[in-house]
């Protein structure tokens, strides 16, 4: 499950304009001139031939002003479909926090990705290091991932905030319980289990997760055996959750965001209690 994605911020000729100002270095500023030109009209609008892409879906949300380069130093087989990247970051000055995402900008790549981050904010803060879990597409920047990305490959980094417009209202927020349903192809598919099922450990009756796998062929181990249901994401699985101060986070390809998003419609969720978020 994710954030919502409201759209608020800048265009793409403000992006330059920071990036002129912040990152002198000229390949940085090559990836984005390009990618600018292949995304902008003469007028300075935004367009597509085919679906929006990243910028077009995020175009109006607000963004950082530090772009920084950025270098692979580290790529991991998460899955059969997911890598991971491990990225240094050069600038200082370049932070994120839980829930945001970056532009990717890859040199020789017209369209810009869009990933979440899947390290913390302390990683960053204690070894300057960024991490990114990419599955695999036809997507121009998740398939240079996969067929082409290497150590020492140099990318840049813009990071995206979706709630920025609500800093400095005096917002105080208490967290509360959280209940994961996730849902994967087979357990092989199912990213970051030991670490979910850490947390579900260490804070009990906090954080709980169930697991879903709908074309497991294998034997289910042990320790994942207590927390699997064979099948899809059901309306009584989540109608047991229902109440007036639970907010609801989906993430995944449009058709599963729409299927769910029905689902909890038609068991009376609010649409204001209903965030997700359409990068493709």
């Amino acid at each position: 499950m994710a954030h919502a994605t409201i759209h608020m911020g800048v265009t793409i000729p403000r992006l330059l304009r920071g990036a002129r100002r912040i990152c002198p270095a000229h390949s940085t500023l090559m990836v984005l001139r390009h990618s600018a030109f292949c995304y902008c009209t003469a007028n300075g609008t935004l367009k597509s031939k085919r679906k929006m892409d990243h910028l077009e879906r995020t175009a109006s949300n607000f963004r950082q002003e530090v772009i920084s380069q950025a270098k692979v130093c580290g790529i991991t087989n998460e899955s059969d479909t997911v890598k991971r990247l491990r990225l240094a970051i050069a600038n200082k000055d370049f932070t994120f926090k839980a829930g945001q995402w970056v532009d990717f900008f890859i040199p020789g790549v017209s369209v810009v990705g869009g990933f979440s981050m899947c390290s913390s904010p302390g990683l960053l803060e204690r070894e300057g290091i960024l991490e990114l879990a990419v599955k695999y597409t036809a997507h121009p920047p998740a398939h240079w991932i996969h067929t082409e990305c290497t150590v020492d490959s140099e990318v840049a980094l813009r990071v995206g905030d979706l709630h920025g417009y609500q800093e400095g209202k005096g917002n105080e927020y208490k967290m509360g319980t959280v209940k994961l349903y996730y849902s994967a192809k087979n357990t092989k598919e199912l990213l970051f289990k030991k670490n979910i099922l850490g947390l579900m450990n260490a804070f009990p009756g906090k954080i709980m997760c169930r697991f879903h796998v709908t074309q497991q062929s294998s034997q289910i181990c042990e320790e994942l055996q207590p927390h699997v249901t064979e099948g899809r994401i059901s309306e009584k699985d989540l109608e047991k959750h229902v109440s007036k101060d639970t907010l609801w986070y989906i993430c995944g390809p449009p058709p599963m965001i729409e299927s769910i998003s029905k689902l909890l419609s038609n068991i009376g969720v609010p649409t204001n209690c209903v965030f997700f978020e359409k990068w493709w």
